[in-house]
């Protein structure tokens, strides 16, 4: 095959957020792609209305944007295979169902939920191994293979409610070929007759992913461990419909384990281990609960996905940081393992931090001044570059630049109790008395000046450096934290350095 021929798809279901595990078969699909030099396909698979969530679908497109994975064709692009949109594709789905109808691989089916749940409670009782609609059960059921073609015609003409199911072959092994998972291997005697084409005229997963696959020349399916057991369904449905030869490449991406590694990594572990586990913040339309995003949470795009290629990949190198263009470099399917992945929160805020260093002061400034206009603070750009390149060491997320950095910004609102008690001796007060009328006198107020002030200070009253400088910075900060106390004097200024000493004269 050649590398242009290369077709792949994300086809996520708009019935809630876009888990990051989704995120990552995304990125997956979109690595293989660009590696390829293939197509990156979007397709929104909203046939089961029942669970439609309003809001959703543009979530999953805003969500895909921020994370920088642009597609060459979807709902918004378009392309030569459209609409890109499930729900408006339905005529397709029932024309190849019927046709199976015609070919005997499918079967009208009437049965009533009432006999659905009866013919289970039967086979309960009877403690059957296999307790589903199948090659055993359906002669006993009320369907097209056990009513003469009189009663389905007129069950049909009647207007009686009915499903499409796909008629799974007896004694048939089946070997399908997975490039993460190796060989797939059942005997259909343990699959069921799955419903292909609902009473509400719409398909079910399984026929309308088979057939768009087909339809759009998809030529890797590159989806979640979890339809792994759809495998040799979809195998089947390829082989009835004649499109054997053509069948799509398949790689089932390992699963998304919770931090300790038990069980499937879910929103409500978020939100007990306070953690984001959606690329967006999300509020449920019902209940108007809000669910924590990685870009509200401070983090770059760029790090989520450098943090979600290391879930199930491993370049075999101890590189660790990568841009996407490495990414789409180094990526590999071969080195995709099959075990599941445990998230690290700790790690994920590693790699923001890693990702924040490698940024520009300028670019980290366009960054944090959305943070300072929500608390209502008013600073250049030159001097919130300068705040950033003061801080950016000592934090991992966007949002700590502020916690790191308030006092450039806005006096102390208190003092930490503990170092005032520690710090603050008896002639304190007549050290910082004195140091603050030496800074008035300053000709340039710069950190080099007001450093030599303070040794100069010390030098002649016979007492520590500490003993100045940790009350000095007490009064400009509040507390015992944040960059070289003169650099802060300067940063802020002479006349609201004397004004924050003054203060905390009278107050401590």
């Amino acid at each position: 095959m050649a590398q242009s021929d290369v077709r792949v798809r994300f086809a996520p279901s708009p019935t809630g957020p876009l888990h990051m595990g989704g995120v990552r078969t995304a990125l997956f699909n979109y690595l293989f792609a660009r590696k390829h030099q293939g197509r990156f396909v979007l397709r929104i698979e909203d046939t089961d209305r029942s669970r439609y969530v309003e809001g959703a679908e543009q979530y999953i497109m805003n969500s895909l944007g921020w994370c920088g994975l642009d597609f060459d064709e979807g709902i918004e692009e378009g392309g030569p295979y459209g609409p890109y949109r499930q729900s408006e594709r339905h005529e397709l789905y029932r024309r190849y169902a019927e046709q199976m109808v015609r070919d005997g691989t499918a079967y009208y089916a009437f049965d009533t939920a009432e006999e659905l749940d009866a013919l289970r409670e039967r086979l309960k009782e009877q403690k059957s191994d296999i307790q589903q609609y199948n090659a055993v059960t359906r002669g006993d059921m009320k369907n097209s293979l056990s009513l003469s073609r009189e009663e389905v015609k007129q069950k049909i003409d009647s207007g009686e409610p009915y499903v499409i199911r796909f008629k799974m072959p007896e004694q048939q092994h089946i070997v399908v070929n997975d490039r993460i998972r190796g060989e797939v291997e059942v005997n259909t005697n343990q699959l069921d007759d799955k419903i292909l084409f609902k009473s509400d005229g719409l398909p079910t997963y399984h026929l309308a992913n088979v057939v768009d696959d087909h339809e759009m020349k998809i030529t890797h399916v590159i989806r979640g461990e979890e339809w792994l057991p759809s495998l040799p369904l979809h195998f089947m449905l390829y082989e009835a419909l004649g499109w054997k030869d053509d069948m799509p490449d398949f790689a089932h991406l390992p699963l998304i384990l919770k931090p300790d590694g038990k069980g499937k990594l879910s929103k409500r572990d978020g939100q007990k281990k306070g953690f984001p586990v959606f690329p967006m913040q999300w509020t449920d339309p019902e209940t108007k609960e809000t669910f924590p995003g990685y870009k509200e949470s401070g983090y770059l795009p760029e790090a989520f996905i450098n943090i979600l290629a290391f879930l199930g990949w491993n370049p075999g190198t101890e590189q660790e940081l990568y841009t996407m263009d490495e990414l789409i470099h180094s990526f590999d399917l071969d080195k995709v393992g099959k075990a599941g992945s445990k998230f690290d929160p700790d790690k994920a805020k590693w790699f923001n931090h890693q990702h924040l260093m490698q940024k520009s002061d300028d670019e980290l400034a366009q960054l944090f001044l959305p943070v300072l206009r929500e608390k209502g603070v008013e600073a250049s750009h030159q001097y919130v570059k300068k705040v950033c390149s003061l801080v950016k060491e000592r934090v991992y997320l966007v949002h700590e630049i502020w916690e790191q950095s308030y006092f450039f910004f806005q006096p102390p609102r208190e003092y930490d109790a503990r170092m005032v008690k520690k710090k603050w001796k008896e002639n304190t007060p007549e050290l910082l008395g004195e140091l603050k009328q030496r800074l008035d006198g300053l000709e340039h107020f710069e950190a080099g000046a007001i450093k030599q002030t303070v040794k100069d200070l010390t030098r002649e009253k016979e007492v520590g450096m500490g003993q100045v400088m940790l009350p000095f910075r007490i009064t400009l900060v509040g507390t015992g934290m944040g960059p070289d106390v003169a650099v802060i004097a300067e940063m802020i200024g002479r006349d609201e350095s004397l004004r924050r000493m003054e203060k905390a004269l009278e107050v401590l």
